[in-house]
């Protein structure tokens, strides 16, 4: 019902609690300049968007027309298991912007790494050391294909609504897959890489959106549907991932 990623300029969560058919219910409200109140149960568990002039009693009177769908989200969520810890050894395979990545492990007594280019796939070599196992190497060695990557996408998408291609952080945040900020910087969470590239190019979408409406206004939402026409199916398939330890 509302948006998965938002500006770092907008107001701090506030963590409630309302009670649903006898249940206490956490969740986190935060207010904007939007219009409508909003909920959402996704990765970050249940959040709640509302006018910043929205009286608290309406807020929940909301929430409680749809407790059952609250409920019932909520209960499909916490089933989900946890992402297993990625495990990183000689011949590993993993899936990067929907592709498999053949790894191969080395160990030697200086870290490194090396990205092998081939006609049809990625091969990437580590070469982990006593200091630096290969895990901590493969995070490494996906930032840096990251930063690239990312940069690409918004080359190729801001354009579109007449912008430069703003500057680029990578992000670690363990809540959210991207934001951005009043002074036209966007972050983007480095374990993007893990997810096809169709979810990537929809995070990249929504923070070039905010960079004309700081808000989730269905003006805000119209500029995301000039740059992704299907972005609710993406959005939908991006509520469904948890985000990789």
């Amino acid at each position: 019902m509302s948006s998965t990623a938002r500006p770092d300029s907008a107001p701090p969560e506030v963590e409630r609690q309302i009670e649903l058919s006898g249940q206490p219910v956490a969740y986190r409200l935060r207010r904007s300049r939007r219009r409508t109140i909003g909920l959402a149960i996704d990765q970050r568990g249940f959040r709640v968007s509302a006018p910043l002039r929205a009286r608290q009693g309406d807020i929940e009177n909301l929430i409680r027309q749809h407790s059952q769908w609250v409920l019932d989200k909520l209960a499909a969520w916490r089933e989900q298991p946890p992402p297993a810890p990625l495990t990183v050894v000689d011949g590993s395979i993993i899936n990067i912007l929907g592709q498999p990545l053949p790894i191969t492990v080395t160990p030697v007594s200086r870290a490194r790494w090396r990205w092998q280019d081939d006609a049809h796939f990625y091969r990437l070599h580590l070469y982990p050391s006593p200091a630096t196992d290969a895990r901590a190497l493969l995070e490494k060695a996906l930032r840096e294909r990251a930063r690239r990557v990312f940069a690409e996408r918004l080359a190729c998408y801001a354009p579109l609504l007449g912008l430069p291609p703003p500057p680029l952080r990578l992000s670690s945040a363990r809540a959210r897959w991207g934001s951005c900020n009043a002074r036209g910087g966007v972050a983007l969470n480095w374990r993007l890489m893990f997810l096809p590239l169709p979810l990537v190019d929809y995070v990249v979408c929504h923070e070039l959106a905010h960079l004309r409406e700081m808000n989730h206004s269905p003006r805000f939402w119209a500029v995301v549907e000039q740059l992704c026409p299907d972005w609710r199916t993406r959005r939908q398939a991006l509520r469904a991932v948890k985000i990789n330890p």
